[in-house]
């Protein structure tokens, strides 16, 4: 490690305390980006540590009815909003800064819309306080440019935890399958995404060979998953443009 890597008490501190509020308040709100990750591994997050993975900022996911008091829940923490994405057209994002904190809060409503659309409507009473694991998962396999810090969170959050049948403790293998072949834009991505995590588990010397082992074993089961599912009709006439044509957007990066 090139630097001391900072103490993430703090920052845990800070979101729980917006958690808290939320749910005060009958809010749902549920926490994504790195530091989900951290919290949702608590046996493998050294992972984060030994690669240098900080935690710039406290991301969340909402339900886009609730966008104004949770605009007022910020607020009344001291937050101020960066009001100049009220004028991008259709975008359900909202950014917060602090006067006092180093870190700023970005609040997704209803989708993750980056490289793909990830549709987490009626998804985030699943599990608290982030969102679900498989959740997380497909967080970071929608990137189209899929980065380091990326890799990272998935190699731990695939350490940690199973693939599974169902959201209860594990990573909802089915669900990624299901979502995967109705898209073909998205399968494409994801699949790609999924076999790069597993070439560059060679490059982290904090992974042993047992960790590697088991999270390539992971992966192989959410391929074979993947594989499993019949394609809907949509993903088969899209599958006959292939890559002729762009199938994902270019987008700003998910920290």
């Amino acid at each position: 490690m090139s630097g001391q890597f900072p103490d993430p008490t703090p920052i845990i501190e800070q979101a729980q305390r917006i958690l808290d509020a939320a749910e005060e308040r009958g809010l749902t709100l549920r926490l994504i980006g790195a530091l989900a990750f951290h919290i949702s591994c608590p046996e493998f997050n050294y992972i984060q540590k030994e690669t240098e993975r900080f935690f710039t900022d406290v991301d969340f996911m909402a339900y886009f009815p609730q966008m104004r008091n949770i605009e007022q829940l910020f607020q009344d923490l001291g937050y101020f909003e960066d009001r100049q994405l009220k004028s991008v057209p259709g975008l359900r994002r909202s950014i917060f800064f602090h006067n006092e904190l180093p870190w700023h809060s970005d609040v997704f409503y209803d989708v993750l819309d980056f490289s793909h659309e990830i549709d987490l409507k009626g998804r985030l009473e699943l599990d608290y306080p982030t969102i679900s694991l498989v959740d997380l998962l497909l967080e970071k396999m929608q990137i189209a440019q899929i980065n380091q810090k990326d890799v990272i969170d998935t190699l731990m959050l695939l350490r940690e935890h199973d693939v599974g049948n169902s959201e209860d403790g594990a990573i909802h293998g089915d669900h990624v399958a299901r979502l995967t072949k109705s898209d073909w834009g998205l399968w494409r991505t994801v699949t790609h995404n999924l076999g790069i995590v597993d070439q560059l588990a060679e490059k982290y010397d904090v992974l042993t060979d047992d960790d590697r082992r088991i999270i390539r074993g992971r992966l192989r089961s959410l391929l074979e998953r993947i594989d499993a599912e019949p394609p809907t009709l949509r993903w088969k006439l899209r599958s006959r443009i292939g890559e002729r044509v762009k199938w994902y957007r270019d987008v700003d990066e998910l920290k």
